[in-house]
This record gives C-alpha cells, structure tokens and sequence, in this order.
C-alpha cells in the first residue's frame, strides 16, 4: 500500500504558502515579499520531488509496471502514457523544467518563471493526488 501523507503534506504546505503569496499586502516591506516567494520556491521543489517519487510508486505498485525509471522526466513520460494526468504531459514536463531551474539558477529570473506555473502545478498536483489516492482533496 502505497503512502501519499509526505506528499498530501508538501502540497498542502505549497497551496498554504502560495495563497499567503496572494493575500500578502502590497505595502510590506520588498525583503518579507521576496521571503515568501522563495518560500513558495522552495514548497514547490520538495512538493514536485514527493510527487514524481510516489508516482513512480504509483505505477510499479498499482499499474504493475516493471522498470519504472528512477528519475523524475521519465517517470512523467510514463504517467502521461498511462493516462494519470488531466493535464498534457508537456505541462507536466514544463513542471519539471521549472524544479530542474529552481534548483540551479540563483539570479531570481527562473523563480519568477516557477512562480507564473504555481497555480496551474498546484491544480494538477490536486488532480493527480485525487487520482492515485482515490481520496477527495478537502
């Protein structure tokens, strides 16, 4: 049986944190504005990382597929061939692309990039939790 509760955690960490991006007053201070984007950044990446790993899970364990690829693109490829995703896959692998940026790009230009995708990732993260654990998102 395949445990969702570290990935269920970080999404819900990353949609708590993203909507406090939302709601925070524009009038506080550039520091505490960019204390809370990178915030999100850093939500998103272990989110994405808990992701691909239990879906990896996911189709070794529930769809019997052998020979699940041990990194995150691969994996993606193969959730899409399988129908896992609402979305196309290519937005999955935008996804992807933005944790690859994040994690190696220290000028701020691909975290805003990764910022503009939140919305979109968190739906899909949702969706896709929703699929794999067959529990509804509260």
């Amino acid at each position: 049986m395949i445990n969702y509760d570290k990935f269920e955690k970080a999404l819900r960490h990353l949609a708590l944190q993203y909507h406090n991006r939302d709601v925070l007053d524009p009038e506080q201070p550039l520091l505490i504005r960019e204390a809370v984007d990178e915030s999100v950044i850093q939500r998103f990446e272990t989110c994405y990382d808990c992701l691909w790993k239990v879906l990896k899970r996911y189709l070794l364990e529930e769809l019997g597929i052998p020979d699940v690829p041990n990194s995150p693109k691969p994996v993606i490829r193969l959730a899409g061939e399988n129908k896992l995703f609402a979305s196309p896959v290519d937005q999955w692998m935008a996804y992807a692309q933005a944790r690859i940026n994040t994690a190696h790009d220290y000028s701020g230009e691909k975290a805003t990039d990764a910022l503009e995708l939140m919305d979109d990732f968190i739906r899909d993260a949702i969706r896709l939790y929703e699929t794999m654990s067959r529990e509804t998102w509260a």
